[in-house]
């Protein structure tokens, strides 16, 4: 069985977004039906809307923790994103989809790129996406294990 980091990549290499693609990784675990996760999370995609701000990834890492752990309080679920996303960025050097894709500005079209394999080649994305459940599935099950040491 994929571990959760392939599970986002094959999402995301069968053309679901990148906030998506860690969403539906995770859907077992936040009960939640795949067509839900996925129509949920489309709006991340691309930086939020393909204006290349926040990484879809560290989008789809938040959306999965506020599902799972939503009702412990803002400043716990707050706590849990910042951990996510700071290691995130201590990988990657940015949480920013403009600085990880090297793009000077966000593209104004807001129609996604074709994914052929040029752009697979071109794009972080695979790696990014499969990063960002792993951390994610780290995030959880340490949460698993405090839980039952208390």
């Amino acid at each position: 069985m994929p571990n959760k980091g392939e599970l986002a990549e094959s999402f995301f290499r069968s053309g679901y977004n990148c906030s998506q693609s860690v969403a539906l990784a995770f859907c077992d675990e936040m009960n939640m039906e795949k067509a839900v996760a996925a129509r949920l999370t489309v709006g991340f995609g691309g930086g939020v809307g393909r204006m290349r701000e926040v990484c879809g990834a560290v989008s789809g890492m938040a959306f999965v923790l506020s599902a799972l752990y939503g009702d412990d309080g803002r400043a716990n679920i707050y706590a849990l994103i910042q951990k996510g996303a700071e290691k995130f960025r201590r990988e990657n050097g940015s949480v920013v989809c403009r600085e990880l894709l090297g793009l000077a500005k966000a593209p104004s079209d807001p129609v996604p790129e074709a994914r052929t394999r040029e752009y697979y080649k071109k794009r972080p994305c695979p790696e990014l996406v499969r990063m960002a459940a792993d951390i994610l599935e780290e995030i959880i099950n340490d949460e698993k294990n405090n839980g039952e040491a208390q």
